[in-house]
């Protein structure tokens, strides 16, 4: 199942695979019982561990009398939200926010758009840059609440958004006063 959630989490499913297995092991295991465990060849374990680590989802540790290297898990829910939120949003959304922004100072680099179709391009382009800047904020706007483990707040922000939106849900799936 972690495996299957990876995928919309941004990560693929064998470092899914991977994290759970470490995360529901109190000790730190080493490669070849994570190949063995998980059914995976050599190169495939260690690319994903080496991302897993990159993504700051796992640690490398040594151990006395070992020259084998062991990983651990992160397993603080909280920080492995905060951390693939961070990581999305610096892997997907700023190279996406830079590439748009490239594509529309290319576009207006020789003077005023004379073309329906380049005024068209134009449009669409500042649409999906204004989207992205929303999305932006609202990470940059939860993130410290996520950090914080402020389950409260969350609940707070997740109850006026449903107001918002006019469905009276608290976030929870019940009606009423969130705190």
């Amino acid at each position: 199942f972690w495996g299957d959630m990876a995928g919309h989490w941004g990560i693929n499913r064998t470092m899914g695979q991977i994290h759970a297995l470490l995360y529901a092991t109190a000790e730190p295991l080493d490669t070849d019982t994570i190949m063995a465990r998980l059914q995976v060849s050599r190169g495939n374990a260690n690319m994903n561990l080496r991302a897993l680590v990159d993504w700051r989802l796992v640690d490398k540790v040594n151990r006395p009398g070992s020259r084998k290297d062991f990983y651990v898990a992160e397993t603080d829910v909280w920080k492995i939200c905060a951390t693939v939120i961070e990581e999305r949003k610096r892997r997907e959304i700023k190279p996406v926010q830079v590439a748009v922004a490239d594509t529309l100072n290319t576009l207006h680099a020789d003077g005023p758009l004379t073309t329906e179709a380049a005024q068209t391009l134009d449009t669409r382009l500042h649409n999906l840059a204004d989207l992205l800047r929303v999305f932006d904020a609202i990470t940059d706007a939860l993130l410290p609440f996520v950090q914080a483990k402020n389950e409260k707040k969350l609940q707070r922000l997740a109850t006026f958004a449903h107001r918002l939106n006019g469905s009276g849900a608290n976030g929870n799936g019940t009606r009423g006063n969130a705190g």
